[in-house]
């Protein structure tokens, strides 16, 4: 499972090598991109490591904030005023908004069909942002992550790894995947339960009853809600020496046993080389929507041994990072 490839990447921009070269080639004007956000996954860009593979994409393609290029964040973690901020966006006239988040692509959708924009999601199809993929038409494109489609695949992991687990827990925001899982649980032939929670209380409400209820382990669903309390997440299942697994990589390198899925930095990647080749000239419907070609299993073997649970090492020889 090293490194190993998903689906293959659609209309890649190669990075460093061709630096030089792209900034002889863009105009010595100043380039703006406006930023909105109804995502708690990233958090604010300013200053986070996971953003800086954004910047050198970015960088890369001749585009540096502080010289030719202008960011504004203004529009970052508004929820509750999605569509007031991308009309307020709009009016300044950016050359490429950046949406995180379905509802964040709606509302600069309905703001502006003039306007490029490029837009993270998990899916941009299903979600009504794009037509199609390959085409996506109008004046936005970006990336689907597909998450919730490798929510089978990490309790198929979850079991692997704790082949003794007859009874695993759900956390999971909405009930979105459970008839797949259900499916997928009777093959494995485990039991499993589904726990739904998005604020704090909540989640805290939940693991103590995954303790009451005798679960093993539990498998986190991808949720931006949950993500963004994840710290919280890990340090009640240890608390009650509960194995998990994770969407984001992120999760292992954070305390939990498990995770699999792709890197959030390698998903800023590729919005930052879309974001060039709009800044560039390129139409957004020229752009195809892409998505991660690369998953990462990562797994915390001190997790483990606090956990007092060991992994296969079948399991462990196809890791991609072993956190010892």
């Amino acid at each position: 499972m090293k490194r190993r490839k998903f689906i293959t990447l659609v209309g890649a921009a190669s990075t460093f090598p061709w630096f030089t070269a792209a900034r002889s080639q863009v105009s010595r004007r100043s380039y703006r991109i406006a930023v909105l956000a109804d995502d708690r996954v990233l958090s604010d860009p300013d200053g986070k490591p996971v953003w800086r593979a954004f910047s050198e994409e970015l960088v890369a393609g001749g585009f540096v904030e502080g010289s030719n290029l202008q960011v504004d964040r203004r529009g970052f973690g508004q929820a509750d005023q999605l569509d007031t901020m991308a009309i307020e966006l709009v009016r300044t006239r950016p050359d490429v908004v950046f949406a995180l988040a379905p509802a964040a692509g709606h509302a600069a959708q309905r703001a502006t069909r003039s306007i490029p924009i490029v837009v993270l999601a998990d899916d941009l199809v299903t979600s009504g942002l794009v037509g199609s993929m390959s085409r996506p038409d109008g004046n936005l494109t970006g990336v689907s992550i597909f998450a919730f489609h490798l929510d089978v695949k990490r309790l198929e992991l979850l079991h692997e790894a704790l082949p003794n687990a007859r009874r695993i827990g759900i956390l999971a925001e909405t009930d979105r995947s459970f008839d797949a899982l259900e499916r997928a649980a009777r093959l494995l032939g485990v039991e499993i339960m589904m726990f739904k929670a998005g604020a704090n209380k909540e989640v805290t409400d939940a693991i103590d009853a995954m303790k009451a209820k005798s679960i093993d382990a539990v498998n986190v669903l991808a949720s931006a809600k949950l993500w963004s309390i994840h710290s919280l997440i890990i340090e009640r299942l240890a608390l009650h020496r509960i194995p998990s697994i994770w969407q984001w990589p992120q999760g292992a390198e954070d305390g939990g046993l498990i995770a699999y899925g792709p890197r959030l930095d390698g998903v800023l990647r590729l919005c930052g080389r879309q974001i060039v080749r709009l800044l560039r000239g390129t139409k957004a419907a020229d752009v195809p929507v892409e998505q991660p070609t690369e998953l990462v299993l990562g797994i915390n073997l001190r997790a483990a041994r606090a956990l007092g649970v060991g992994i296969p090492p079948t399991l462990l020889s196809r890791a991609d990072k072993v956190l010892d």
